[in-house]
């Protein structure tokens, strides 16, 4: 009945005044423009979902749970439809999301979730119908994240996202020459952006506990995510990545994949724990309990001097109204001077630093396959994200919707939208796509009992960062249950699932 009046009107307007139909006005929605396609404002307000309605699961605000929960209310208005969120914190989404598949509920129509679950959660979503493959909007999102969508040759997740680990600092504090000299002064060693996780530790502890931002407010020296059950295990990867991903041996970083025995214990990502638990010196009051979102603020509200892991906390830090805007800067995570070699059992030595770039699990979507409301939830992800919500949400530091369309890594578009200074934007842009052209990338452990693996390497790190452990010891226990996990869902399956993450890893695609 909506539309129906709506035609009438237009109808009768356009005859009795004889003007040409015009684009229809959707700036209120907060987007510059409107742009064509399948997931548009004006294809999605031409749908007429009264009566019905669509649930949705999702991560908790702001990252992620945010946005889902800002185009929910724009399409329950473009479409007349009832659309449920419901939020669930990081650490209880997987199971929010499994517990019903598993025991045949249609609980929800559309899930947004970690793409590392892809290997649980494959046998349970819709393939994305072929016409929204054919939208100019998903074939711009680049090759990386088309693969991270797809199981097999099918693409049954719907990208809304691209993201990776990367190195955010404040530019202003480096290029000083007051903190240059006084930081040449005290440790005899120039003031630089760090080249390895040593050199990160050592200046993020110099920086700690003394307000060298001249705010009249102590600042530190790192802000990382250091709470077990708040995406922690990412930035562990990150930091032991360099020490463990070897460019000369192939086969595996999480496993041996041909023994499927697993590597988390040997002597690089022990180095990596041991650096990580060693930084907790740098952090702010209480920073040892810090989820993602506490990162976000902390160094995008100007606490910390340096930070790593995903887009938000840099975008935040670049908000207009941030303290620090047009302060910072991005360059690639860290090194490793000696890198494990598990193969001769030594440590190779690297000049310049080894590097390996973690290519990190984004934030993803898909349809339930049990969903009777297929039309209307890939209706509502193409919409959630077309060009012209994706330009808005990249915006927004907290949202947790980073760069994934090739369209994205043009620096005049922060420059000219966002008013980013020329230097911030191309640091930015080619630190993000340049992780792309690495030949010796990380990525997720894509297997079926991911959420397992990574809750026993979460609770293994806890207890080293907690000094209950020696890191040695922690991530002992840690390769046993992986041992025990493997074993119970079958090492055929997981080796079967794994191959296609070290594809990737070695370069073989």
């Amino acid at each position: 009945m909506k539309r129906y009046f709506a035609a009438l009107i237009l109808t009768i307007f356009l005859v009795a005044g004889g003007f040409s139909a015009q684009a229809a006005d959707y700036s209120k929605y907060g987007i510059e423009k409107d742009v064509p396609g399948i997931g548009s404002y004006e294809s999605i307000d031409a749908k007429d979902y009264s009566g019905r309605t669509l649930n949705i699961i999702t991560h908790a605000v702001p990252v992620m749970g945010e946005p889902t929960a800002l185009h929910a209310k724009q399409f329950e208005e473009l479409t007349g439809a009832k659309v449920n969120v419901v939020h669930v914190p990081f650490g209880d989404l997987f199971q929010r999301i499994m517990i019903p598949f598993q025991t045949k509920q249609d609980a929800y129509d559309v899930l947004f979730y970690g793409s590392l679950w892809i290997g649980d959660m494959n046998t349970y979503l819709a393939p994305v119908p072929q016409k929204y493959l054919d939208n100019g909007a998903m074939k711009e999102v680049t090759l990386n994240y088309q693969d991270v969508a797809k199981w097999g040759d099918t693409m049954i997740q719907f990208p809304v996202d691209g993201d990776r680990h990367y190195l955010k600092y404040r530019s202003d504090i480096f290029n000083s020459p007051k903190m240059q000299a006084r930081y040449k002064k005290d440790t005899g060693k120039d003031l630089r952006v760090p080249q390895t996780w040593e050199e990160y530790n050592a200046v993020a502890k110099y920086f700690s506990g003394w307000d060298w931002s001249g705010d009249g407010e102590k600042n530190y020296g790192t802000a990382e995510v250091a709470k077990r059950d708040d995406l922690m295990f990412s930035a562990f990867i990150s930091r032991a990545a360099p020490y463990a991903k070897n460019p000369n041996v192939k086969g595996g970083f999480f496993f041996d994949l041909k023994t499927m025995k697993p590597l988390i214990n040997t002597p690089g990502w022990v180095k990596g724990l041991e650096l990580f638990v060693d930084a907790q010196k740098a952090f702010p009051p209480g920073g040892n309990n810090f989820g993602l979102g506490d990162e976000i603020f902390s160094f995008g509200g100007g606490q910390v001097l340096m930070s790593y892991s995903w887009d938000d906390a840099f975008i935040q830090a670049m908000q207009k109204d941030s303290p620090i805007r047009n302060k910072v800067a991005a360059a690639p995570l860290p090194g490793a001077s000696e890198v494990w070699n598990r193969d001769t059992g030594k440590w190779d030595k690297f000049s310049p630093p080894n590097r390996a770039p973690y290519i990190c699990w984004g934030w993803t979507s898909a349809v339930s396959k049990m969903s009777k409301n297929k039309d209307m939830a890939f209706d509502f992800l193409a919409f959630f994200s077309n060009q012209a919500n994706t330009l808005h949400d990249l915006q927004i530091g907290r949202f947790g919707v980073n760069p994934y369309r090739s369209t994205h890594f043009d620096p005049n578009f922060w420059v000219e939208k966002l008013g980013w200074d020329k230097n911030t934007a191309e640091t930015y842009v080619e630190t993000l796509a340049g992780m792309d052209l690495s030949k010796n990338r990380v990525f997720d452990l894509r297997v079926p009992g991911v959420g397992q693996f990574m809750s026993s390497l979460a609770a293994g790190v806890s207890k080293a960062m907690a000094g209950q452990e020696t890191p040695q010891k922690a991530l002992d226990g840690v390769a046993k249950e992986w041992t025990q996990i493997v074993d119970r869902i079958g090492k055929d399956r997981v080796r079967d699932a794994y191959k296609n993450v070290v594809a990737l890893e070695d370069n073989l695609r």
